[in-house]
């Protein structure tokens, strides 16, 4: 498997097709650190939140046994990129300090906020899409870009409320995004399917109109369903605590037709996190969705 950074630190899509075993991944968690080390079936690559490993120690250290065996990808959670101030420049020195050892072959993160002034708060908040946020995302995207000197991928994320103001549809902010600042695109398959549900729109709709060519990772995951007190209305969670849904992997397979097969792949599961067993079967399910859909 070639997925390396190349030709000045910018990030290459570069999964060969004849490798398609490679394409499907899992995240790295605690649980499973002795049973990854062992190679397990349909596992081709592994996926970590780089802020888990700034402090040291054990996690760490089994970091650098998987990276031994693993390409892997980062997966950022906490820059906060739709906040009204640059990035933070030490929590980006301690992801930089990261991606020089270990060299993952690309750096993600959300298309949120999460910070404001001296207040970090554990969710991944949503943003108006107008032009003003456009220029602020840029702006904290062209920054993290410079100082990683590496294109990164931004995810759409999982909405639960909508802004009255919204000016642009969200795959338009997200092309706009990428155009503007030659970021990458990392698209979660699943996140578009609990919004379309949530906000009503059809997720057909947004497969056809994201820019194809920027995508350079996917996400697959399960969500949970709530019903309201009165019971008339249901809203879905972006959990990670389930296998994928049917109405997802229906989802997926429309979208290799429209991407082809070798964009790397993710399985995520990041609560009541089932044995490898069961996310290997997950990962396995998505090859066959690959080579049986997109690939001659």
């Amino acid at each position: 498997m070639t997925m390396k950074q190349k030709k000045n630190n910018k990030l290459i899509k570069s999964l060969p097709a004849d490798n398609l075993l490679s394409v499907v991944g899992v995240g790295l968690r605690t649980k499973h650190y002795d049973e990854i080390l062992n190679k397990p079936d349909n596992i081709g690559w592994l996926e970590v939140h780089p802020e888990n490993y700034f402090g040291g120690g054990i996690n760490l250290y089994y970091l650098e046994k998987a990276r031994e065996l693993y390409e892997i990808s980062f997966h950022g959670v906490g820059l906060s990129l739709g906040s009204d101030k640059l990035v933070c420049k030490n929590h980006l020195t301690q992801i930089k300090e990261l991606i020089d050892r270990f060299e993952p072959f690309s750096f993600s993160e959300h298309l949120s906020w999460s910070a404001s002034g001296n207040a970090h708060l554990n969710d991944l908040l949503p943003l108006p899409y107008n032009k003003e946020v456009v220029n602020r995302l840029c702006s904290n995207i062209n920054y993290v870009q410079d100082f990683l000197n590496m294109e990164i991928l931004i995810e759409n994320p999982s909405t639960y409320i909508s802004f009255g103001e919204n000016e642009m549809k969200e795959w338009e902010v997200i092309n706009e995004l990428s155009s503007k600042t030659g970021c990458k695109i990392l698209l979660d398959i699943n996140n578009i399917y609990v919004q379309s549900q949530n906000h009503g729109f059809s997720q057909f709709d947004y497969i056809d109109n994201i820019n194809h060519d920027n995508i350079y990772e996917l996400h697959l995951a399960g969500y949970s369903e709530f019903s309201f007190p009165d019971k008339k209305q249901k809203i879905l969670i972006d959990t990670h605590s389930k296998k994928v849904h049917d109405p997802v992997w229906e989802l997926f397979s429309y979208a290799m037709k429209k991407f082809g097969c070798t964009i790397p792949t993710l399985i995520e599961w990041d609560d009541d996190i089932p044995s490898l067993d069961i996310l290997s079967a997950e990962a396995a399910k998505a090859e066959k969705i690959i080579i049986n859909k997109s690939c001659p």
